[in-house]
This record gives C-alpha cells, sequence and structure tokens, in this order.
C-alpha cells in the first residue's frame, strides 16, 4: 500500500504526505492519551516547553553526565516508539500548503467516497498512522479523527487525497 498522501485543491502549494516517517517526527501524540485531555487541543509551544522544562530539571537534578538512567529511559522510550499507537496534527501540514483565502472545506476523500469539513476544523485534525508499533496497512495508510474525538471509535479510514475547495 502507498503511504503517500496528496494534499491539493485551492492551495499554493501542492505537497505531499508520507505517514512512514512520522513516527521520527517530534510533533506526534499518543492516541492512546490524546483524548483524554479534556480541552482536545494540541499545543506546539506547550509541548516544547515541556519537553525543555523536563531535560532542564533533568540537568539540574543529576547533573550534566549521562548516569545509567539515562539508557534506560532511552530503551524505555524505543520501546514505547515500537509498541505505541501513534498521530500527528493535520494543521502544520494544512498551514504549509497554505489554502487560497477564498478556500472554505477540506474534502477528505476515501476509498468509499469523501467527507467535507470546514478548514477551521480541518486544523484540528489528528492523522493516526501506527496502532500498537505497526504502520496502518489494511485500512490506512491514515486514519482521521476530529480535533474533539467525537468519531475516536469509527475514524475515516483508506484515505486517498486532501483536497481543499
Amino acid at each position: 500500500m502507498d503511504t503517500i498522501i496528496p494534499v491539493g485543491g485551492n492551495v499554493k502549494y501542492r505537497i505531499t504526505l508520507d505517514s512512514g516517517v512520522w513516527i521520527f517526527d517530534d510533533r506526534k501524540v499518543d492516541l492512546e492519551t490524546y483524548f483524554l485531555d479534556a480541552s482536545g487541543k494540541y499545543n506546539e509551544l506547550e509541548e516544547y516547553t515541556k519537553s525543555i522544562s523536563k531535560h532542564w530539571d533533568r540537568e539540574i537534578m543529576e547533573g550534566s553526565i549521562q548516569p545509567p538512567t539515562l539508557k534506560s529511559e532511552r530503551k524505555y522510550e524505543k520501546q514505547k516508539i515500537l509498541n505505541g499507537t501513534f498521530g500527528i496534527p493535520f494543521g502544520p501540514f494544512l498551514r504549509n500548503a497554505s489554502p487560497a483565502e477564498d478556500a472554505e472545506k477540506l474534502l477528505i476523500v476515501y476509498e468509499n467516497g469523501e467527507t467535507a469539513i470546514p478548514l477551521a476544523k480541518a486544523e484540528e485534525l489528528i492523522l493516526g498512522f501506527s496502532k500498537s508499533g505497526k504502520p496502518l496497512l489494511e485500512d490506512g495508510p491514515v486514519h482521521v479523527y476530529f480535533g474533539d474525538g467525537s468519531n475516536k471509535e469509527e475514524p475515516i479510514t483508506k484515505v486517498k487525497e486532501f483536497r481543499v475547495e
């Protein structure tokens, strides 16, 4: 199955999304816990701040040398990636495509039809790309979840294209 999904239509830049490389992206979110958050909003600055704060706290508490605990933490993170269920926010990709000012909706084209949603709601979409550490080969390459988690149990699957209109 092809993991490349085009984003086109009424955009300044036609881009392609490759779900095969998102496992290495720092913007990925754990779908097991993402929808448990009451707000449901992904804040890049907040995530970055938390990451840097955690690193800073470790430097203060343990010093700059690398104690054996860092090796076990690295191993835990690797294990988490190999067994995790992940998604990535669609908003940054949509902004990179630069929708035209007169664009109003995003059309999600999938194997059995299409779904249109307003661009404002499209900014909040989460694209699931991994389940239990494995890529979504059978009904993928991505699962589309609404930002509020309303379709968490039945995401849009078998996505072929995103088209801005």
